[in-house]
């Protein structure tokens, strides 16, 4: 991923990000080099390793997952927050629009998990981290004695062992800070979700 100097964000940033917003894209490459993708939820776990690993679920009819064999280099995208910036929010002077964003790049190896018992503890854990613990969440235990077993014959679980992550905080660090200032304010003023959480990533990245 392109990251100039002054856009580059920390793995620390970019574990957050993955964790907040898990909806991902993951991309690997065929044989031939042509790119398979598949959008899915990916979990961020601290398993010891430098980086840490991404486990994630998709459907054993997406061939995807059969390119995990080998196992074959991937990539997941992570988008946080992203918002349109006009440059009438700027101090006067010929300035054009752009767009403030967070984003993570996360490579690895996808490996399959085999074991059904292993496979029931990603989605335990997958509605877990959606549902909630509380006495309405919804787990497998909702499901007819086996069927949560049976269910699993028609997903493929797998674990990505990351090698590196990459992470991009395009939030306006290149701009003065009155502009940078004024972008905020427009954003916090925004109805739109996106644009409020783009301006509090702004503000932690203001100069102290």
């Amino acid at each position: 991923m392109y990251i100039p100097k002054h856009f580059e964000g920390s793995e620390v940033d970019g574990r957050e990000i993955m964790k907040v917003h898990s909806w991902a894209l993951l991309t690997t490459a065929d044989e031939a080099g042509a790119p398979l993708c598949t959008h899915l939820a990916l979990q961020w776990e601290d398993d010891g390793s430098p980086h840490g690993t991404l486990v994630g679920h998709m459907a054993r009819a997406n061939d995807h997952w059969k390119l995990f064999a080998r196992p074959a280099p991937s990539l997941a995208i992570f988008w946080g927050p992203h918002a349109y910036v006009s440059p009438t929010w700027y101090t006067p002077g010929p300035k054009v629009p752009t767009w403030n964003y967070v984003t993570v790049h996360a490579y690895g190896r996808p490996e399959i998990v085999e074991a059904t018992p292993a496979v029931l503890m990603v989605l335990t854990k997958l509605a877990a981290q959606y549902e909630g613990t509380g006495a309405d969440a919804w787990g497998l235990g909702h499901l007819p004695p086996g069927n949560a077993a049976g269910q699993t014959q028609h997903i493929v679980a797998f674990r990505m062992t990351l090698d590196r992550i990459e992470t991009k905080l395009k939030l306006s660090q290149n701009r003065e800070l009155e502009d940078r200032q004024r972008v905020i304010a427009k954003l916090e003023a925004s109805d739109n979700q996106d644009s409020q959480a783009t301006a509090k990533w702004m503000k932690r990245v203001l100069p102290a």
